[in-house]
């Protein structure tokens, strides 16, 4: 029968901070030197999460057309960091 691990405070938020980085479950299981299936489950009991993955947007269709004029897509990195900022087109209205 496998011993019982005592998990302390501070393996519980050495888990938690390594996941935060991003460090994968086997190196956490490594540097805690515990197998990694045993880390794996007490990260899941006291919800030690990895940082949420970065989106990458699929890239746009080189054969779009163009967008017409006052697009919210267009107008609003054309009026960043200006007086327009924020303030819709002047002329049509564009569902945002």
């Amino acid at each position: 029968m496998p011993k019982k691990s005592i998990w302390t405070d501070a393996q519980d938020s050495q888990i938690r901070r390594l996941r935060t980085e991003g460090v994968p479950w086997d190196t956490v299981a490594a540097i805690l030197g515990l197998s990694r299936w045993s880390v794996i489950e007490r990260g899941r009991r006291i919800g030690a999460r990895p940082p949420p993955r970065e989106i990458v947007a699929p890239p746009e269709d080189p054969a779009r057309g163009p967008l017409p004029a006052g697009h919210p897509r267009t107008w609003d990195m054309l009026t960043a960091g200006t007086v327009l900022e924020s303030t819709p087109y002047p002329l049509p209205v564009f569902p945002r």
